[in-house]
C-alpha cells in the first residue's frame, strides 16, 4: 500500500519551487540548488526562448546571448514540439513586463 502513495523524487523539487513566494526566495533557492554554470545555462536558454518567441533570428540571438547554434536549435525545438512549458510561461512574463514596470 505504501508503494501506491510513493511520489516521484522530482515531485518534491517542483513542490518546493511552487512554494517560493518572492523573487528573492526564488533566487536564493536556485543559487543554493544550482552551480553558477548551471544557473547561467538555464538563464541563457530562457533568454533564447524569449527572443525566439519574439521572432528574432538565430544569428542575432547567437550574437546577443552567446548561446551556441545547437542550444538555440534545441530551445526552438522545445518551443514548437516540447511539453508546452514555454507557452505556459512566456505570455505571463510578457504581461509582467508590459503592465507592471
Amino acid at each position: 500500500m505504501a508503494k501506491a502513495q510513493h511520489k516521484e523524487p522530482s515531485d518534491n523539487l517542483y513542490r518546493a519551487i511552487l512554494s517560493l513566494e518572492t523573487m528573492e526566495e526564488c533566487k536564493k533557492f536556485f543559487q543554493d540548488l544550482c552551480t553558477v554554470a548551471e544557473l547561467r545555462a538555464i538563464e541563457q536558454r530562457f533568454e533564447v526562448a524569449m527572443l525566439l518567441d519574439e521572432g528574432m533570428i538565430y544569428n542575432d540571438i547567437l550574437e546577443r546571448t552567446g548561446a551556441s547554434s545547437a542550444t538555440i536549435s534545441r530551445v526552438n525545438r522545445s518551443l514548437h514540439y516540447g511539453a508546452n512549458g514555454y507557452q505556459a510561461v512566456l505570455p505571463r512574463i510578457k504581461g509582467e513586463k508590459g503592465g507592471g514596470q
